[in-house]
């Protein structure tokens, strides 16, 4: 599927884009991969961190808030991830306008640049926050979701398709609670703060959102959602499993924070419908005769909904301690 493709990869230089690159390049033989982001030293780095793939890299500055850029970037391309986006909820929140011209206007150039061009799949990251978002910043990729599934509405006789895959915190992603926790060990700390002894987390790796994102563009039609089934584990259980009988103080939930990651809702229940190994919620509104649903999977029952509360697979202490052994914390 990717051999021999051309593939974009907007905001690139993040540690999604290093993990898709690496494996792709790894597991594919690509015509090309191109790093679109907007910071050259970031991608200064990049580009010697994977010196022996120089021939098949390509480092392309620009902003995803600049279409003319966009698609001067898009020429050739087959394929385009779009994993740029303001994510710091905090930084969104005080910083409200930059966000939406990032995650909402930035969106729809991506969508415009790629319908101007001859790419096939153009496939979303979204978040767990976009799904009834209690902050900006999932308010802007609930925004940014619904421009990439109507976008299939505008194709006409264009080969082109637009998906969308879905996760929550990456298992070690900056911002996240295990580095923030291992902070605290790692400078002499013999308790470890919880938000709420209740909030629980899906536990997914870099890998397996890299894996998601390469079925999409396998497996589309448009519109589809793609959301993986993962374990769940309970924050006092990470707190357990990283510092071993430590104190746990309560100490309040943070603004814009949720008990629970929520991927698929209740609402979404009438077109959603399980598989092996992930979840499909395919678009309430169809365009083309193309998006009907894969029926080797089956539709879920209506009121069902898809969180790390209630989710039927769970993570021992000793079982995240295994995990955690597989997480860089040193990047």
């Amino acid at each position: 599927m990717l051999n021999n493709k051309t593939i974009l990869i907007t905001g690139g230089t993040g540690s999604f884009g290093k993990c898709f690159t690496k494996y792709v390049l790894e597991h594919y033989e690509p015509k090309k991969i191109i790093i679109y982001s907007r910071d050259e030293f970031k991608q200064f780095l990049m580009a010697n961190e994977f010196k022996e793939y120089e021939s098949k890299l390509r480092f392309f500055i620009g902003d995803v808030r600049d279409k003319d850029r966009l698609k001067r970037a898009l020429e050739g391309v087959d394929y385009v991830v779009h994993a740029a986006a303001l994510k710091q909820v905090p930084a969104c929140e005080y910083n409200p306008n930059e966000a939406i011209k990032t995650n909402i206007h930035g969106a729809q150039n991506v969508i415009d640049a790629a319908l101007d061009s001859n790419v096939k799949r153009v496939v979303a990251l979204s978040t767990d926050k976009a799904v009834n978002p209690v902050n900006l910043y999932g308010g802007t990729k609930l925004v940014s979701d619904k421009l990439f599934v109507a976008a299939n509405a505008y194709t006409g006789t264009k080969d082109i398709n637009f998906s969308i895959v879905r996760y929550g915190n990456v298992a070690g992603s900056r911002g996240s609670v295990i580095p923030f926790f291992h902070n605290i060990i790692k400078n002499g700390g013999k308790e470890l703060p919880i938000t709420d002894y209740r909030m629980t987390r899906f536990w997914i790796s870099l890998t397996q959102g890299v894996e998601l994102v390469i079925k999409a563009l396998e497996e589309a039609t448009g519109g589809e959602t793609f959301i993986s089934k993962i374990p769940s584990f309970k924050i006092t259980d990470l707190a357990q499993a990283m510092l071993p009988g430590c104190e746990m103080p309560e100490v309040g939930i943070r603004p814009g924070e949720k008990l629970h990651e929520i991927m698929v809702t209740t609402e979404d229940s009438a077109t959603t419908y399980e598989y092996d190994k992930h979840f499909i919620v395919y678009p309430q509104m169809v365009w083309n005769n193309k998006q009907q649903p894969d029926l080797s999977g089956k539709k879920v029952e209506e009121g069902f909904s898809y969180s790390s509360g209630s989710n039927d697979q769970w993570l021992s202490v000793e079982e995240i301690k295994e995990l955690l052994k597989k997480v860089d914390l040193e990047k």
